[in-house]
């Protein structure tokens, strides 16, 4: 299409457009070699001598040059949409990119003007020269402006302080001036029109607020009285101008909390409530931005997941609504049939919007009453008659609303009837005989909970709550009691809920959580009723409530690079900033032990399989923070790392538990002469990142007692020194424990000479005799300090520690003639090699493997289920004594009893 048949096709949908040619206000040569293409930012620098007009001072001519761009810029937007040769991300980057190049010519202009007056702007603490920051809000932050939009701005400059001038100003004086002057630029209404209305009301304290605010005063407001639709607005905050600031640093910990924060449902809701309120009363149904489905609807979709999560989740810290869409989607947050019927939604309203706007010019998203202008809309939207349109467009509406109350509707909405005697039990101050008789009736025994509702009741935690959290809390509570009287142990599952809800009524955000999604609590129920670890465990990172929440959480997924390529996104997003990374790491591992400790309950996993994903975890949680660790390691020799992390114990053998410490020893083969400083530090950097605790809590408890000389050994160990105390100096139980070691992650090279070295060591030939004599009296030592008692399956005789002294001799003994022993599967399947090898007797083997796995799952059912060890009954005794002949044919000698 060429340009003259643009400028024919659009002008029946423009009256302004029309005028424009019509009264010959444009230079249509000009326009229609813009017509051709998407406008660029040296268009707007082409279109007249700026810098000659910033020299010359001659302010009413450079008015007059942005009016007539902002002319151009709009018949040239125009003419291409309607024309259906462009699209809305070209439409609304235009204008913003307008908007972004009138309003630094401005602060160009106003700053030179007032500099010459009163001498540059100087910061009292910093000396240096100061320069206004312009802060773009709402759609003009978000490069989304419609063609007709006000541009929200704030004005901030860093510092108090003085010109250097002889007529000498303050700062505040001097960047008041300068931001009048922008404003009158801009706003004002000549011959030619105006460039953009300005609107500079979500400044702090609005109209009544100054004109101009210091970084540190914005930062002081947004503190002590920044408020929830504030943090709505800021989330969009855009800096247009290029100076020197810190207002992103500053606004980022107001806007997007640490933890999850569900309180902005309410402060959304009650801002909608609000703009629904005004659209009643002006009679404004059919105003398309602001009614039921319309725009606002589709940003505050958008926004209230980015004002909930955007504290943890940093890629959702966007600008603009599509984009946060999009990346909803690839989190997982939104399903993909909502996304994109949002987006169809938006980019029909957008379009409908902007064609009201070409109309005439008029700052509108009203639909027209006339019916030639209906006519026109239609046509403009691809429809033969408004009747058509009409339908499109309350279909988009509908779904956009039907999706906005499925995320908005308030839970005091919802099918959720209080028990009226729970709440009797709760708030009724007398007749404590009644109350007992009711918690009889449910179950409990009133001698327990009576005490703890009184002393809940009147401690000062529950007073000290701001009124909304506490009618919250008061809601929560009958609703526990109920829920808690339909398990076996309701005293023991109402008191770990209790205790859940005091872990978290400090942080009203998780009680608006709880109020927002009361299905949750039956979830919680129903992990804690079971679980005294996993009750303890939520306690201790009340985020993951959240996770009760997930599609995935029931999900089997053992797809570790993914989730590896899924830690390293969101690390990224962390923009090298240390302690949020390591928050980010604590909560990834919290999120998978967690999700794992669920599907455990369940019953979808083994005892080995887990640990198998609890190790899995635990490696990609050490590989990732040793990569990270390293990479902001300063003063390096090398950018390759020659170092590797060993893992040990339940860790190397891939048996880990969900509270078992990691057992790390860490080698490197790099002869440089700084490399054991280094390398002691990145060692004393990565335990750091695995230890410290954190606003998100702590990874792991780390030993490295197992590296050569134990605790008087160096932390990092060279390869070549390594390889010669396991050949000179180590005791036989360092070899055995070399029997469990695994490389973990770094240096894949150094991982190799360690197999080498660790190989070598378990492949030696050795006396059998003095062999069996040695782990015989290794175990002998363990008597002391840890008696061989039936009741404790670790420790009894053919308990866990014989099954893995038997897996370790076999190892030590046979390794050089089978190197199948050297492969680190763990004691079940080693124990399944060596009968096939003929070195065990197969029954015994695998009755030994039985009594192994049942030892393993008794232990585990202590951890996770609150199971006690079982009695010392026929099963556990036959268990100990397939073990114990076992050792008695391994090592020929009868077990000590």
């Amino acid at each position: 299409m060429t340009p003259a048949q643009i400028l024919t096709t659009t002008r029946p949908y423009s009256l302004f457009l029309s005028r424009l040619l019509d009264n010959h206000l444009l230079d249509t040569d000009r326009l229609c070699s813009w017509l051709q293409r998407p406008l660029k930012s040296e268009d707007f620098y082409s279109f007249a001598d700026w810098a000659q007009l910033q020299v010359s001072e001659n302010e009413a001519e450079l008015a007059r040059q942005l009016r007539l761009l902002r002319r151009y810029v709009m018949a040239h937007i125009m003419a291409r949409d309607l024309a259906r040769v462009s699209d809305l991300a070209e439409v609304t980057t235009t204008i913003t990119h307008l908007a972004d190049f009138a309003i630094n010519v401005a602060e160009q202009y106003a700053h030179a003007y007032y500099a010459d007056l009163y001498g540059e702007p100087i910061g009292y603490h910093s000396a240096a020269p100061q320069r206004l920051s312009i802060v773009g809000m709402g759609k003009m932050g978000g490069y989304e402006l419609n063609v007709s939009s006000d541009i929200d701005l704030i004005f901030v400059f860093p510092e108090a302080g003085d010109t250097n001038g002889k007529r000498q100003k303050s700062n505040q004086e001097f960047f008041t001036k300068v931001g009048q002057k922008i404003i009158a630029l801009l706003n004002d209404i000549t011959g030619d029109g105006q460039v953009f209305r300005v609107d500079m009301r979500l400044r702090p304290d609005g109209d009544a607020g100054a004109l101009v605010i210091n970084e540190t005063a914005l930062e002081q407001y947004l503190i002590q009285h920044g408020r929830e639709w504030e943090r709505y607005a800021w989330t969009k905050a855009r800096l247009i101008t290029d100076h020197p600031n810190n207002i992103e640093a500053l606004v980022r910990p107001f806007v997007y909390r640490k933890y999850l924060d569900f309180n902005a449902y309410d402060a959304m809701r009650s801002l909608h409530q609000q703009i629904q309120r005004e659209v009643t009363r002006k009679g404004m149904a059919d105003n398309i931005k602001l009614g039921a489905g319309g725009i606002r609807e589709v940003e505050f979709v958008a926004q209230i997941f980015q004002l909930i999560r955007g504290g943890q989740v940093r890629s959702l810290q966007l600008k603009g609504t599509q984009e946060t869409l999009h990346t909803l989607l690839q989190q997982g947050m939104l399903q993909r049939d909502n996304v994109d019927t949002l987006l169809q939604a938006y980019h029909f309203l957008r379009d409908t919007e902007h064609r009201l706007q070409y109309w005439d010019d008029q700052q509108t998203q009203m639909l027209p009453t006339g019916a030639e202008q209906q006519q026109m809309l239609a046509q403009s939207m691809d429809y033969a008659n408004y009747a058509d349109y009409l339908a499109a467009l309350n279909r988009h509406r509908e779904a956009v609303n039907q999706i906005f109350n499925a995320i908005f509707i308030d839970p005091d909405d919802k099918a959720k009837l209080q028990n009226p005697d729970m709440v009797r039990i709760w708030q009724d101050e007398s007749d404590c005989e009644e109350k007992t008789t009711l918690l009889a009736t449910y179950g409990f025994d009133a001698k327990n909970v009576l005490p703890r509702l009184r002393q809940l009741h009147h401690g000062s935690q529950y007073r000290q709550l701001s009124p909304v959290a506490q009618q919250r809390f008061d809601e929560m509570i009958p609703a526990v009691l109920s829920v808690a009287a339909k398990y076996p142990q309701p005293d023991t599952t109402l008191t770990r809920l209790l205790d859940f809800l005091e872990a978290i009524g400090r942080r009203s955000s998780y009680l608006a959580f709880m109020h927002e999604r009361p299905e949750t609590l039956e979830k919680l129920a129903g992990l804690v009723s079971q679980s005294s670890w996993v009750a303890t465990y939520l306690q201790q990172h009340p985020v993951l409530l959240d996770e009760l929440l997930s599609n995935e959480l029931m999900r089997i997924d053992t797809d570790w690079a993914a989730h590896a390529q899924e830690l390293l996104r969101l690390l990224d997003d962390c923009h090298g900033d240390v302690e949020t990374q390591m928050d980010v790491l604590r909560r990834f591992q919290h999120a998978w032990t967690f999700r794992l400790a669920v599907q455990d309950l369940a019953g979808l996993w083994t005892v080995e399989a887990l640990s198998d994903q609890l190790s899995a975890l635990a490696d990609l949680i050490i590989q990732t923070a040793w990569a990270r660790g390293w990479a902001q390691l300063p003063r390096r020799h090398t950018d390759t790392p020659h170092f590797a992390v060993i893992g040990y114990g339940k860790l190397g053998g891939k048996e880990l538990g969900y509270t078992s410490d990691l057992d790390l020893v860490y080698i490197f083969a790099d002869d440089h002469p700084d490399a054991i400083d280094i390398y002691t530090r990145l060692a004393r950097r990565l335990t750091s990142w695995l230890t410290v605790p954190t606003g998100a809590g702590m990874l792991y408890d780390i030993d490295l007692r197992l590296r050569p000389n134990g605790d008087s050994g160096f932390t990092v160990t060279h390869i070549q020194a390594f390889e010669r105390y396991q050949r000179e100096n180590a005791w036989i139980w360092e070899h055995q424990a070399l029997t469990r070691a695994r490389f973990i992650g770094g240096d894949s090279s150094v991982g190799t000479r360690f197999d080498a070295v660790r190989n070598e060591i378990l492949c030696r030939q050795r006396n059998i005799d003095e062999l069996r004599a040695e782990i015989i009296a290794m175990r002998e030592k363990m008597f002391p300090t840890h008696p061989p008692v039936n009741s404790n399956v670790k420790y009894a005789r053919g308990g866990v520690v014989d099954v893995e002294f038997i897996v370790q001799y076999l190892i030590l003994a046979y390794a050089h003639q089978y190197p199948q022993l050297l492969q680190n599967y763990g004691n079940i399947a080693l124990l399944s090699i060596a009968a096939e090898l003929g070195l065990v007797d197969s029954r015994l083997a695998e009755s030994s493997r039985i009594a192994y796995r049942y030892y393993r799952q008794q232990q585990h059912n202590t951890r996770l289920r609150d199971a006690v060890m079982p009695p010392v009954d026929a099963t556990l005794l036959a268990h100990y004594q397939v073990v114990k002949q076992l050792w008695t044919q391994v090592f020929a000698a009868a077990p000590a009893e």
